[in-house]
């Protein structure tokens, strides 16, 4: 009989990895869908198998083993799923929920351009349009405001726009 320094632990996870190995990386591998991955995943379940002690798992080792490895598997792939780099198509057809650079300087722009149109409008006008435009107010609340009709409200709005218009077609500008 020959004599290992090794303790019988060592045997019975080295069994274990001769014995699950291959499946247990196939298994990770349909999970995860990546080989080193999977590889990493079956590495880190036989990992987890060497602090426990085999009468604690003997009897149920195999379980034990595909639960660990699925459970692992899984926390994987969640982490990898939020940090998943965006591939070509997915990153042109991504719409970023704040704009561009470009759009907020074309922006301000614009919207600088306009306030010195509105600026040039009589105090009448301005004010039913800055109510209007930068306020969100309706015709009624103009109205409550300014004390003065709707009716003349609308009219008020509707010959500022028309001015601006006139304005940017002047100016070979394009109309907002």
């Amino acid at each position: 009989m020959m004599e290992t320094d090794e303790p019988p632990q060592a045997h019975w996870v080295m069994a274990a990895v001769n014995r699950y190995a291959g499946p247990l990386t196939r298994y990770a591998l349909f999970i995860i869908g990546d080989i080193e991955l999977a590889r990493d995943i079956v590495q880190e379940t036989f990992l987890k198998l060497c602090s426990e002690s085999p009468g604690r798992v003997d009897s149920h080792l195999a379980q034990w083993l595909f639960t660990v490895c699925r459970n692992h598997a899984l926390d994987v792939q969640r982490k990898e799923y939020r940090i998943q780099p965006l591939n070509e198509v997915e990153l042109g057809s991504h719409v970023s929920p704040t704009p561009s650079p470009a759009a907020v300087a074309e922006q301000r722009e614009t919207t600088g351009e306009i306030l010195e149109l509105i600026a040039k409008l009589p105090k009448n006008q301005q004010e039913v349009i800055r109510l209007k435009f930068q306020n969100g107010m309706s015709y009624q609340e103009i109205s409550a405001i300014t004390n003065l009709t709707v009716g003349n409200v609308g009219f008020l709005i509707h010959t500022a726009l028309k001015a601006i218009r006139s304005s940017c077609v002047q100016s070979r500008q394009p109309i907002p």
